[in-house]
């Protein structure tokens, strides 16, 4: 009898979105086929799935022990995410080369299902770095008896959703910095820099609107830049390896002594990145928006505005309320708006209700004989007493500031 061959195995995944690439988030279901094409008929062991998340970082320092001594620091560490495994065909155990529960594939194409579900808790997102990598793949293996097994690994993108459209991430940002030069036992005036972003969050292929104030009173001429900058940390057995990367950049007008130049939302758009990386312990993936003087012979002087990269973008709403205060931001000096200490308390009971209104709605009032009796007696008294006398006064503190209760308030009855 003739064995016959393995032509091809391929993984393929249940694709969730319109694009056909394989992109799950945290709960998700993972799912698809392992396809197998054989030539002739061929006896198997067992066809398993093998699926894995991990984030996984490695770099290597060299260090001096003494004047002819080195030796090589290796800095590894690994945080797994999920680790599934499953048999589509066969049985557990690969180590024997026995005839014995063997399962015959006929000459052809097979397609075999398989699925399984992500974790629900937060998962990183796959990322590529320097010296650190997040990922996630499933691994087919196919066992025959007396012959090597076939494997074929396959990755997929997993993507942490971060909505910028939380408080905390379209909260504006700003900054101002002022930096004076001195050579030798001459002063020069200051550089002064004011920047404002109209928030912290944006996705890749948006684009920051830049509103920013340089003046150069110094005697040197100065050049107003901005750049997005990418930092890659990662964490191994107490230290810490970091990269910095340059992401987008843009250039201002060279100010020459005295000149003042100011960006009414100078716009730099955001290239194709990866999104933010926070919860992982051993990866972190920052941005921010550098905002810089450049200055010849001298230390620059710039401020760091802090930026997150999401997944979700604004929302329309979000989008309108984005524009009215791009508006108000060139119609006003933004930097000198401020909220006001302390709120306007209301009217006093005094300036609302008069002293005659409140001794006239005292009148006794005009009631049914049935109920003459019921309304004289000591309830009614009580509410009338209290039913006409002004509110407590308006104050900012709190008469009973965090006091604990054992029972939660009812709702009302219909």
């Amino acid at each position: 009898m003739v064995l016959g061959k393995v032509k091809s195995l391929t993984i393929s995944f249940d694709c969730l979105n319109d694009s056909n690439v394989p992109v799950y988030s945290s709960g998700d279901t993972v799912s698809g086929r392992v396809n197998l094409e054989v030539t002739g008929e061929i006896r198997v062991k067992s066809l398993k799935i093998h699926a894995r998340g991990h984030a996984k970082v490695r770099w290597t320092e060299s260090r001096n022990a003494g004047s002819n001594t080195a030796y090589t620091q290796n800095y590894t560490e690994e945080v797994e995410y999920f680790n599934h495994k499953d048999i589509l065909i066969g049985h557990e155990r690969d180590d024997d080369n026995s005839e014995e529960g063997l399962h015959t594939i006929h000459s052809g194409r097979h397609e075999y299902a398989f699925s399984f579900e992500l974790p629900q808790t937060p998962l990183a997102t796959s990322f590529e770095g320097r010296h650190g990598s997040v990922r996630y793949w499933v691994k087919a293996e196919l066992h025959r008896p007396w012959l090597l097994p076939v494997k074929l690994k396959k990755e997929f993108t997993v993507f942490e959703h971060i909505d910028i459209n939380t408080p905390s991430l379209l909260s504006p940002q700003a900054g101002t910095k002022e930096k004076t030069l001195c050579c030798w036992f001459c002063t020069s005036g200051p550089i002064s820099l004011s920047a404002k972003i109209e928030r912290k969050g944006y996705t890749p292929g948006e684009s920051i609107q830049i509103f920013a104030e340089i003046e150069n009173c110094s005697s040197r001429m100065v050049v107003p830049k901005a750049a997005i900058y990418q930092t890659q940390a990662f964490y191994a057995k107490g230290k810490m390896k970091e990269v910095k990367q340059l992401v987008a950049s843009l250039r201002g007008e060279s100010l020459s002594s005295g000149k003042t130049e100011t960006w009414n939302g100078k716009v730099l758009k955001i290239p194709p990145v990866s999104p933010s990386i926070l919860d992982c312990s051993i990866i972190r993936v920052e941005y921010s928006l550098m905002v810089y003087v450049d200055i010849p012979g001298a230390m620059d002087l710039f401020l760091n505005l802090p930026l997150v990269i999401g997944t979700i973008p604004l929302h329309p709403f979000g989008s309108r309320t984005s524009s009215v205060s791009s508006q108000c931001s060139m119609n006003m000096n933004w930097l000198g708006l401020t909220l006001p200490e302390r709120p306007e308390a209301p009217p006093s009971y005094a300036e609302v209700v008069t002293e005659e209104q409140r001794q006239s709605s005292l009148a006794p009032v005009a009631a049914c004989d049935d109920f003459e009796r019921a309304l004289q007696g000591p309830l009614f008294a009580y509410i009338q007493e209290f039913r006409f006398l002004p509110p407590p006064l308006y104050s900012e503190i709190d008469p009973n500031p965090d006091q604990p209760t054992d029972e939660r308030p009812s709702c009302p009855s219909r």
